[in-house]
């Protein structure tokens, strides 16, 4: 028993040893290669692995994009973008005369695209989006006072194009309703959304998950592009498939009644310089969802996803998904189980989070 001990203690001391080991030489490599752009940027160069596939998704994306404008599809988001454009130049306070120039030719250019797809094809893309794209246009030439030559050959343009779509006022709007939620209620609701693992095991209604999806897709996104999707499963077999990827997910996986994946789409973009925002609007959506399901009588817990190229390997493949799509976050939804319990996570002092009006250091 004695010797046991000792084996087991020294053990003990060689991991410890190990382990301190590998965090100095670790500390001092981090030190020394994160002090500058330049050490950073030759670090990268023999680790070009680490951020490759992301370097990929976005490359593949703005390919995607381009290679998209001339394709059918339901939803087009360069003309999105450019008619939510058209929206804030409309609500400007002072509205200029003439606005926009730089981007109308453009527009009406997109709108010919998605006009002649819906004339060719009926009910291929959201009735919805061409009957906000058709208002917006329309009032956008009605506000635009002045004359240019390029608005008033981007106005000629469209008006010979021999599509209208049906469908009430879709343009921008003062806004009159204040809320009749109180501080309370959300404060409240907010203490109520734990995250939740432990589920009953009864499906749930799809008609409530699409409640829930309204109320994400008003969550605020650039340019009003929603670039993202919700990939739903509840089909036991495909809920366990899907559940078994992410480490997050290890030990309650196998009780998870629907799973939702929510995936980034880089193809709504043609820069880098907007490679962030799918992160950022997905998890705007996602929380407005999870909110949505509490108050629908449904608990959910976010699943991470971490950026590791054998877990991204084997979710690309089950789920079909390009290079350019990027999955985000998981979701698991279901009627929490009465005994279950949930972690207390205490957050951080408003304090530690909160700062007023310091620059620089202050």
């Amino acid at each position: 028993m004695l010797k046991r001990l000792k084996r087991i203690a020294k053990n003990l001391l060689a991991i410890t040893w190990i382990r301190r080991t590998y965090e100095a030489v670790n500390r001092l490599f981090l030190e020394t290669f994160g002090s500058s752009r330049i050490l950073s940027h030759l670090f990268f160069v023999f680790s070009f692995l680490t951020f490759n596939r992301e370097q990929s998704a976005v490359l593949r994306g703005r390919r995607n994009y381009y290679r998209n404008k001339r394709r059918d599809r339901v939803s087009r988001v360069e003309l999105r973008r450019n008619v939510h454009r058209l929206e804030k130049g409309i609500i400007m306070r002072p509205r200029r005369d003439v606005f926009a120039r730089d981007y109308i030719t453009e527009t009406v250019e997109f709108y010919e695209f998605a006009a002649e797809q819906c004339k060719r094809a009926p009910d291929s893309m959201e009735p919805s989006e061409m009957q906000w794209a058709h208002n917006v246009l329309t009032e956008y030439f009605r506000v635009n006072t002045g004359t240019h030559p390029v608005v008033d050959a981007a106005r000629a343009r469209f008006q010979a194009i021999d599509f209208v779509p049906e469908g009430g006022e879709r343009v921008p709007y003062v806004k009159r309703r204040l809320s009749d939620v109180s501080y309370e209620q959300i404060h409240d609701l907010a203490m109520q959304r734990r995250s939740v693992r432990w589920f009953e095991q009864r499906p749930v209604e799809r008609e409530l998950l699409d409640k829930a999806m309204l109320v994400a897709r008003q969550a605020p996104t650039a340019c009003n592009r929603l670039p993202y999707e919700f990939r739903i499963f509840d089909d036991p077999e495909k809920v366990r498939t899907v559940a078994d990827l992410p480490f997050g997910a290890a030990g309650y996986a196998h009780n998870i009644p629907t799973i939702v994946v929510v995936v980034g789409k880089l193809e709504s973009y043609f820069s880098p310089r907007d490679r962030h925002a799918i992160y950022v609007d997905a998890s705007l959506a996602a929380m407005s969802f999870m909110f949505a399901l509490e108050t629908l009588g449904l608990s959910s817990s976010v699943i991470n996803w971490p950026d590791f190229e054998p877990l991204e390997q084997k979710m690309q493949k089950t789920l079909g998904l390009d290079v350019s799509d990027r999955v985000v976050m998981l979701i698991a939804v279901g009627y929490a189980d009465p005994d279950g319990m949930v972690p207390f996570s205490q957050k951080k002092e408003l304090d530690t989070l909160r700062s007023y009006n310091v620059l620089r250091g202050e």
